[in-house]
């Protein structure tokens, strides 16, 4: 279990204040990961999903520190919607830090599970031209910095032609295009446990703490794992990681992505709602009881906006504990 207490520069609240100390922080986590792979888990290495985004390859990097090389086997989990920059860049990084990769195409396990026909069927309830040649995404409205908006999806559909529609997301069809789409991320976790008990190896999760806390993960799926390296660690730390272990530049500039719909979309876009650097900020003072005012002030922002971004923590967190509980047992009388 990763001790949370992150190894951070003491300083009064600022922009600055979620600077670590890297080579510290670095060493901390290379030594849970070996203390909770090799004593409690018993296993012998670690085997994990690399997508070419700043999370995996940290981890990969944080990994191969870890355990060598040689006993890390990083996976590519693609399936027919994947963007072809994924693979190219997860080769990338696996290449920079000389670990073997295993490429296993999903798409047949998809179109088992009827992921993509579930899918497709709950979109042309809304869009009845939606076919062949066309794509979709989904996403909250725009930035919290603008105004207050409560976090309600709408569906976007490009044609063949490139014209867009959008429509706001009933619960009926929210919920089937969510349920089809997270066939996606269970499907990639089965085939990482398929390998690491080939192997004897652990399974090493990649999400961050945004993405654990606020609930944009899939249980059982991307949140099914044996060790969570990085999941004490705000998005923006992340990349204070990737910079120190020398992470690719291409992946370090590239935009976060969860590359699941066809149509493409930015985690800010579709889950966020505002860039890392400023939600993370205002998160870590909301954390440690910062007023809202100095929180401001720092950020050169209005109290307004951060009581705006404050309250969708709040509800996120709230909304999505479900996702971060234990199965629920009987007690014994």
């Amino acid at each position: 279990m990763m001790n949370n207490s992150v190894t951070e520069v003491s300083t009064p609240f600022n922009k600055n204040s979620l600077d670590l100390d890297v080579a510290k922080e670095t060493e901390r986590i290379v030594e849970v990961l070996r203390q909770s792979v090799h004593q409690t888990l018993r296993r012998q290495g670690a085997v994990l999903g690399i997508s070419g985004g700043i999370d995996s390859s940290v981890v990969l990097a944080l990994c191969a520190k870890a355990f060598g090389a040689e006993r890390v086997v990083a996976l590519l989990l693609p399936e027919g919607e994947s963007s072809p920059d994924s693979a190219s860049l997860a080769q990338l990084v696996a290449d920079h830090y000389g670990v073997q990769t295993i490429t296993e195409d999903i798409s047949g396990a998809l179109e088992g599970f009827g992921c993509y026909q579930r899918r497709n069927e709950a979109i042309a309830r809304l869009f009845p031209d939606f076919g062949e040649g066309w794509s979709a995404k989904i996403a909250l409205p725009g930035s919290l910095l603008e105004k207050e908006t409560l976090n309600i999806f709408s569906l976007t559909v490009t044609n063949p032609a490139g014209e867009e529609f959008t429509k706001r997301l009933p619960p009926r069809e929210y919920y089937q295009i969510v349920a089809a789409s997270n066939f996606k991320q269970r499907s990639r976790m089965a085939m990482l446990y398929y390998h690491a008990e080939l192997r004897n190896y652990a399974v090493i999760g990649t999400p961050n703490k945004n993405e654990h806390l606020l609930g944009f993960f899939v249980k059982h799926g991307d949140g099914g794992i044996d060790v969570s390296p990085i999941g004490h660690l705000f998005k923006t730390q992340v990349y204070q990681l990737a910079r120190y272990l020398d992470v690719p530049a291409e992946i370090q500039k590239r935009t976060p992505t969860s590359d699941t719909y066809p149509g493409g979309s930015s985690q800010e876009e579709f889950f966020f709602r505002l860039p890392f650097d400023i939600l993370d900020t205002i998160w870590f003072g909301y954390d440690r009881n910062v007023p809202n005012d100095e929180i401001a002030q720092a950020l050169d922002l209005s109290v307004e906006q951060v009581e705006r971004v404050v309250s969708d923590i709040v509800r996120k967190q709230r909304t999505t504990a479900y996702l971060r509980m234990p199965a629920i047992g009987i007690v014994d009388n």
